[in-house]
């Protein structure tokens, strides 16, 4: 099996981080080619693909974000990414992948509740998805969606809460977090767990194809218990800057993966205090402190 990887290196974060770690993929096997997914020369690259998993998109809740980036990478890159692939004879199976921010202020719901999202990210997600859902349903396109809920891990994206929290402890900063936001619950899903689902459903294309399945832990933990996991793990404390809250912040995720489990199978395994110190460790290790990860 072959594995290509496509990116456009935007600047919403670091560029440079991102082709360090497309080299780092390269160098493990992966094909990682350059190319915006809205480009009509994609099709070129997609003609034998068997699986395709659409991780594109503009993430996070943020007033610095325009309205106009969530709409150009999440709706308008999704419709010309499903344009693109839906001439290939060959593809088996397409993975929309989406939020739980989906479901709105609390995602603790299953898959057949009617999402109510509370923001940019939330609302340009789901409708990039039920475009997805809407090609398969009117031409047979076989597309499915996972809702992935809090995914942390190694080279986690450098404006999330751990690699925050880990950088900040690790070089003895503050840390600025949402007021509030200590209260709030989370299914925190370690990566591992969550690229097992992804290739679960891959294999189990057939029972996927016009699904939608919950992806994350049925465990919850609040900000402050997950913060306090992390200090306990490198034996230091952080001092904690509080800065107004955002609106459309989850107050409380849980996944309910009844549905993934009967179908496909699939459940997690990792414990969190287990997949942070996997994170912690991975981190402190100079070849990639050497990369700037954070």
């Amino acid at each position: 099996m072959s594995v290509v990887g496509v990116d456009s290196f935007t600047d919403y974060y670091s560029p440079q981080l991102k082709r360090n770690t497309a080299e780092f993929l390269r160098n493990s096997g992966v094909d990682v080619r350059e190319i915006d997914i809205t480009d009509p020369k994609l099709a070129n690259h997609l003609s034998d693909c068997e699986a395709i998993i659409h991780l594109a998109a503009q993430p996070g809740i943020s007033n610095k974000v325009p309205w106009e980036s969530y709409h150009r990478n999440n709706i308008i890159a999704t419709h010309e990414l499903l344009e693109s692939a839906k001439g290939n004879e060959n593809l088996k199976i397409f993975v929309n992948i989406a939020p739980s921010s989906c479901y709105g202020l609390e995602a603790t719901v299953s898959e057949d509740t009617a999402p109510k999202p509370a923001s940019w990210y939330g609302a340009t997600k789901l409708a990039a998805e039920q475009e997805a859902l809407s090609l398969q349903r009117s031409a047979g396109f076989p597309a499915c969606s996972l809702r992935l809920f809090s995914v942390f891990g190694e080279r986690e994206r450098p404006d999330k809460l751990f690699p925050k929290l880990i950088r900040a402890i690790s070089n003895e900063e503050e840390f600025t977090l949402y007021e509030g936001s200590l209260d709030h619950r989370r299914s925190f899903t370690y990566v591992k767990d969550i690229c097992e689902g992804i290739l679960m459903v891959i294999d189990n294309y057939r029972s996927s194809i016009g699904e939608v399945f919950n992806l994350g832990t049925n465990e919850s933990f609040s900000t402050g218990e997950a913060i306090r996991t992390v200090e306990n793990i490198i034996g230091s404390r952080v001092k904690i800057k509080t800065v107004p809250k955002r609106a459309g912040d989850q107050k409380a995720t849980t996944a309910v993966i009844d549905k993934i489990r009967n179908k496909i199978g699939w459940k997690p395994t990792t414990e969190l205090y287990d997949g942070l110190s996997n994170m912690i460790k991975w981190y402190h290790q100079d070849i990639h402190r050497k990369l700037d990860w954070i």
